[in-house]
């Protein structure tokens, strides 16, 4: 099944209604925006099917229930697979596939030879310390990956999971939203400015994870549908309270002094900080292009 264009309308046009209706009668799909359009992509074999609804319920229905055996002929009974809402969302997929190749390469953060490729900073290891190669070193050897790679290291199999469902769920909606592209460049932004943000405050050390650009998914996900809702950037009540009130926690020290390991408190803050930037940019300019 290939996940194909269906139609392209205004960003005047409120779809919101409508993929209401898609999610109400558990069909793939995703809107992205293009410019001064929005796209509306689902499975090849529906095509046909979402036009008609939409021809027919181009706001949505609160009364579609009653209606949808008839309307729906053909749409699916289950909701999408994983295997589906992977393929609808690639670039979400392919971050975390990579994630999961690194936890291998690096057995979790135990083999300190592989660890090495992906570090900020390059080091050696002589007897019980790590002697860490300057950062200016490695960019003048070529090595610019440094820069974002830290994000694809994790450090045992809880950290990888919960790092891993979390860019999962905020992931998804931002490729379903804004494209696939836009959720690539801002994870590369974010995992540069919190690696930077984390090795200007702590110095030379190791660090790696997902969670400083999560921080800034969740930011720019936040405010930018504070200024342009849209269910697709709908969050479960509670999850932008638990994330800060996490954060809070870290940066108190707690964690680390229960003996849980040390946090990147200033990779946090970081992608938290450069999340919300994106996040009123890019909803101040959806709001705008809404109401022109």
């Amino acid at each position: 099944m290939n996940i194909v264009e269906v139609m392209r309308l205004p960003l005047s046009v409120d779809l919101s209604g409508f993929v209401h209706l898609l999610q109400r009668l558990q069909v793939p799909h995703r809107v992205s925006e293009e410019g001064e359009v929005q796209v509306l992509w689902a499975p090849d074999t529906l095509v046909a099917d979402v036009l008609q609804l939409y021809q027919r319920y181009p706001d949505g229905n609160a009364d579609i229930e009653a209606a949808a055996p008839s309307v729906a002929v053909g749409l699916p009974a289950q909701g999408p697979t994983l295997a589906e809402q992977a393929k609808a969302c690639k670039v979400t997929a392919f971050i975390l596939v990579l994630c999961l190749v690194v936890a291998g390469l690096t057995s979790l953060g135990d083999n300190l030879a592989t660890i090495s490729w992906f570090t900020f900073l390059d080091f050696r290891v002589q007897g019980e310390y790590l002697h860490f190669t300057p950062l200016a070193q490695s960019l003048a050897e070529g090595q610019w990956w440094r820069l974002v790679s830290p994000m694809l290291l994790h450090f045992g199999v809880l950290h990888l999971a919960m790092n891993g469902l979390w860019y999962w769920e905020l992931g998804k909606r931002i490729e379903l939203r804004q494209g696939p592209w836009m959720l690539l460049g801002l994870t590369l932004l974010f995992s540069l400015v919190s690696n930077l943000a984390q090795h200007y405050t702590s110095g030379p050390s190791l660090f790696g994870g997902l969670s400083g650009v999560l921080y800034g998914l969740l930011g720019h996900v936040w405010l930018y549908q504070w200024l342009a809702p849209n269910r697709l950037f709908s969050l479960p009540k509670g999850v932008l309270v638990m994330m800060l009130v996490w954060l809070v926690i870290c940066l108190t020290g707690v964690v680390g002094q229960l003996g849980f390991g040390q946090i990147a408190n200033a990779a946090h803050v970081g992608g938290l900080l450069i999340g919300c930037l994106t996040g009123l940019l890019g909803g101040a300019l959806a709001r705008r292009k809404l109401s022109a």
